[in-house]
């Protein structure tokens, strides 16, 4: 490693002093011009070398210079940001979840999203918990990339205290495009068009053992036909079953349907030649986007419309969506100047893919499935039977799982494509963003800004429970339905009103003072209303409430409006342009809180010290140095319905509603707003005119007083309780390198690397409370937060250990298990990437490697996949015999000897036998490294040349290939991504569990500029 960086020092002098003489330009060293301006709070632009705290901006080259459209601007800053995680998943039309500097809250939080200085509303949308449910998305996905500029990450408190109580978990700042049309005046025209396409990943999905096929016995127990053909073990969902042999002949589920070419015959006893693999269609993506642009600098529009066409992995699903902005920016006067933002969204998603452990599709190909089944032939099967509905036919759903040779209803599982084209889930999004602002130039030294910003989203959420289901558990009461339909409609909405005044003097001739005066109104209404059919659906196929075949419950309502004002000032002091300092305080009042303790203040205090400029540095080899710190306070407020108890209706009882009963949490009308202490250390070196850069931080954070709902005593009426406790404190460090080891007329080359390390703790929780419940994991296990531990250890069952060795009982064969123990934790060791641009006249290359060191992650699919048999491993030699002898020692020490029956005891997982579920292996058997390494994005783009374009209407034209997750280095997780998790928020970590298989995708794009 020495000599690599050694060597690449060399390379990077060598080509500086051998270009400086063939340049025209000279690199300049002024400080300014090589730290730049940055957008910081509140849209206040500032010089990056007085910033006392650290930021990091990428600009959209950068950002989507890359990489496909991937509908999320969120999973694009992956790799790209030092100090910032983020965690993708597979889901279609799926969230993506941003963490900076660590988890400061127990519950987890996305940092504040803001869009030319107005706050915007980036929640994750679900439906659900690890269970199963829907991943709406989050709601950055709606910021239509081709209007951004840059995005600047506020990573610190200090970066994000003028935020207060929405500043806890960082800012990430979005500046969007102004508008700038032809020197001639006219108007500019840049048209984009792309289509991608995506292809598995194999190494993200099963592959199948096949010399077994399904049942849990060797034998074939249904017994068999007229003609001594045996029976499949239809109703057992697992692989455990009768070795395969092309000679033996036996009656499979498809030998039932009339409409199969198998119907009523017997066929060779072999493993499927089309397996889960071809259930799976192609993804593709057609994006086009059109900008109209006009007008200089203070007088310009820009209006762009954009449109996403999508179909994902899963039959029957796909994506309409149509965004469409503008941008006006005016002078009405030479003092007074206007612009408006405004932004639509409309999109329509129909079939998106169920996340977790019921009634999924994706679980049961990991989880519980038969190897001998035959995707094409169920494909064919529902297709022939839909276009002739009846009730003997399952309206459709043919399954491999029947209940028993004489019965086919599902004894688990629906046909797939059945669940796809009947059970499918659809939801309608419409999104506008906008803000009008005015500024007025008081004199040279004091301008004024009026704002008003208007976020609102609303959304129409509906599931469909088909006629000839499995039945499940289904609808507001969550009783088992046979069918049935179930919607959800919600609107939130934010609005924002600012007034404040920015003011710039100099105190003396090498000292001036600047900053902001002002005030802060924002409110924020919620309404939701979510209503089901009971018992089923009396007419198949019309989803409508007046189609319950039982009375329909109340709708349950839920309906909110708060406000938080707030006050605010800065100040910033530049000495001799060497030393920063800056102050802020914010004083807000919130409606969630009660009186005397609604009422709080943060305040932040950093400072820059420019070491080029004191020590007079300014040399062709040290041309910028500067060291900064800081300290700052922020926090956030609570949740409404906090403070007193909330009702809802507890059904319906003997034909009528039963009265209203309390929401099961304690309410507390003594909390207090929830707080984080900061202190941050870094500097910032430029070597080389730029041709070296590096940046790095240390901070360490303390937050406490989180608002939270631990469990209580049912003996109390009620479940949690809502109080002030907790504290987690976080460290870190963080880096970022960017290199020039070649830059010449023609050619040029670019390296960015960023890192990061973050060590979290848990102090402290409420007394008497060591361990805080996060999550529940399918499979025994859970995620909590523990007293003296980093948040997000991975509870369960572990082996019991002699100097190494696993203990086992010498009475009974089997591993002594130590329950209730941290087997792992969520959060990595560190993250980090490597970027690479490459570009030669009109050629440009780039790609990105992204890292991920350490997090654990608990495979529930590996628990019951290994358990009913589906993985090459549980296939080997020895595996399946009925008397293993288990590798470890006794007690004393002394090699184990005795055997033990894995028919009543497995050796790995969940069991499903009439004795007991009882698994030899603890939960640490199923937790995995987390670790992974993939080639997240490569483009190859060519602008064509002024000289082919010079007679034509075209000013500029780029053809560019690009690709994204196109390679997995390296993971340690079997069969699926370490990265693809559930969904958004808190489900974001540690639990790998029925997710979809990553796609590589692939595109092309062609821009033209007119």
């Amino acid at each position: 490693m020495k000599k690599l960086t050694a060597s690449l020092l060399v390379l990077v002098l060598s080509s500086s002093i051998a270009v400086a003489n063939a340049q025209q330009k000279n690199d300049t060293i002024k400080t300014k011009e090589i730290e730049g301006v940055v957008v910081t709070a509140l849209g206040i632009k500032r010089e990056k070398k007085s910033l006392g705290y650290a930021s990091q901006e990428v600009k959209a080259s950068e950002l989507f210079g890359g990489t496909t459209n991937t509908g999320n601007v969120a999973s694009q800053l992956s790799g790209k940001v030092a100090g910032l995680n983020v965690n993708a998943n597979s889901n279609f039309g799926g969230s993506t979840n941003l963490v900076i500097r660590g988890i400061k809250s127990l519950d987890g939080a996305n940092p504040l999203i803001v869009i030319d200085g107005s706050p915007v509303n980036n929640i994750s949308t679900s439906s659900g918990d690890r269970n199963g449910g829907f991943d709406l998305g989050n709601a950055l996905s709606d910021i239509n990339q081709e209007d951004i500029e840059s995005i600047n990450v506020l990573k610190g408190a200090a970066a994000s205290a003028l935020y207060g109580e929405r500043g806890l978990n960082g800012v990430i700042v979005i500046t969007t495009k102004n508008g700038k049309g032809k020197d001639d005046g006219s108007w500019g025209v840049t048209l984009s068009s792309s289509v991608q396409t995506g292809f598995i990943d194999k190494s993200t999905f099963p592959t199948y053992q096949n010399k077994y096929g399904g049942g849990y016995d060797p034998s074939f127990y249904y017994g068999d036909d007229a003609n001594g053909h045996h029976f499949v073990n239809f109703g057992e969902d697992a692989s455990w079953g009768p070795a395969y042999n092309p000679s033996l002949l036996v009656r499979q589920w498809d030998s039932f349907d009339p409409t199969s070419p198998n119907y009523g015959k017997a066929t060779p006893w072999v493993a499927a030649k089309n397996g889960p693999l071809a259930f799976f269609e192609t993804p593709v993506s057609y994006i086009n986007s059109i900008t109209l642009n006009k007008g200089s600098k203070g007088n310009n529009f820009s209006l762009t419309y954009d449109n996403n066409i999508s179909n994902g992995l899963m039959p029957n699903s796909d994506l309409r969506k149509n965004t469409l902005s503008a941008k006006f920016n005016y002078d009405l006067t030479p003092k007074l100047h206007a612009t408006v933002y405004s932004t639509l969204t409309l999109q329509d998603t129909k079939g998106r893919n169920e996340t977790g452990y019921n009634d999924n599709i994706i679980s049961g190909f990991r989880q519980w499935w038969q190897t001998n089944v035959d995707v094409e032939a169920l494909k064919q099967s529902y297709f022939n039977n839909v276009a002739n509905p009846t009730a003997a036919n399952n309206y459709g759903n043919v399954t491999w799982n029947r209940t028993d040779d004489a019965n086919g209803k599902p004894a688990f599982w629906n046909n797939p494509y059945f669940t796809r084209y009947q059970n499918y889930q659809s939801d309608n999004r419409t999104r506008t963003f906008s803000y009008a602002q005015l500024v007025y130039d008081v004199n040279e030294h004091i301008n004024i800004i009026g704002k008003l910003s208007y976020d609102n989203t609303s959304v129409l959420y509906e599931r469909r429970l088909a006629q000839g289901s499995y039945p499940q558990n289904f609808g507001l009461s969550l009783k088992n339905a046979p069918s049935g339909y179930w919607r959800v409609n919600f609107t939130q909405r934010e609005i924002n009103y600012d007034l404040m005044a920015n003011y710039k003097y100099d105190i003396t001739d090498g000292i001036n003072i600047s900053g902001v005066v002002g005030g802060n109104v924002r409110r924020n209404y919620f309404d939701y209303i979510e209503a089901s059919t009971e018992g089923g659906l009396i007419n198949r196929g019309i989803y409508s409430l007046e189609n319950s075949r039982a009375n329909v419950l109340p709708p349950y309502e839920n309906t909110y409006s708060t406000q938080t004002g707030s006050v605010y000032a800065t100040a910033s002091i530049d000495f001799y342009k060497y030393f920063y300092l800056d102050g802020t305080y914010r004083y807000d009042q919130s409606s969630t809180l009660p009186s005397g303790n609604n009422k709080y203040g943060y305040a932040s205090v950093s400072g820059s010290l420019i070491l080029s400029e004191l020590l007079k540095l300014n040399n062709s080899v040290v041309n910028f140095w500067k060291i900064r710190g800081n300290y700052a306070e922020v926090g956030g407020t609570a949740d409404p319905y906090k403070l007193q108890y909330s009702y809802r209706t507890a059904g319906i009882f003997a034909g009528s509603v039963n009265l209203y009963t309390p929401v099961l949490t304690y309410p507390n009308n003594n909390l207090k707003p929830q707080r984080s202490k900061e202190f941050e250390v870094g500097t910032e070196i430029n070597f080389l005119k730029g041709r070296i850069v590096f940046d790095a931080a240390y901070y360490n954070t303390r937050t406490f007083d989180q608002l939270i709902s631990p469990f209580i005593s049912p003996g109390s009426g009620q479940s949690a309780a809502t109080i002030n406790a907790g504290q987690i404190n976080n460290n870190g460090i963080e880096a970022h390198l960017g290199i020039t080891p070649i830059k010449t007329t023609n050619f040029n080359w670019t390296m960015d690397l960023n890192w990061s390390r973050n060590r979290s703790k848990v102090v402290d929780l409420s007394p008497g409370v060591n361990s805080y419940l996060l999550a529940n994991l399918v499979g025994g296990a859970s995620i909590v937060a523990n007293v003296g531990n980093a948040w997000g250890d991975i509870y369960g069952t572990d082996y019991t250990y002699i100097n190494g060795q696993k203990v086992i009982d010498p009475n009974t064969g089997t591993y002594v298990l130590n329950r209730n123990q941290v087997i792992g934790n969520v959060l990595p060791e560190w993250t980090g990437g490597i970027r690479n641009s490459v570009s030669y006249k009109g050629f440009s290359l780039s790609f990105l490697i992204d890292i991920r060191k350490g997090g654990d992650v608990y495979s529930s699919d590996m628990y019951y996949g290994l358990s009913s048999g589906l993985y090459p491993e549980t296939a080997v030699d020895g595996y399946r015999s009925a008397v293993v002898t288990l590798q470890g020692v006794n007690p004393n020490g002394q090699v184990n000897t005795t055997p033990v029956n894995q028919t009543a005891f497995p050796a790995d997982g969940y069991r499903n036998n009439p004795y007991d579920s009882y698994s030899l292996a603890p939960g640490k058997r199923f937790v995995y490294d987390g670790s992974f390494v993939k080639l997240r994005e490569a483009s190859i783009g060519y602008m064509l040349p002024k000289s082919l374009l010079q007679n034509t209407f075209i000013n500029e034209a780029k053809v560019s290939i690009i690709g994204r997750n196109l390679w997995i280095i390296h993971k340690n997780l079997p069969y699926a991504d370490p990265e693809s998790t559930q969904m958004g928020g808190i489900f974001s970590y540690g639990s790998s569990i029925g997710s979809l298989p990553t796609t590589r995708e692939v595109g092309v794009n062609v821009t033209f500029k007119f």
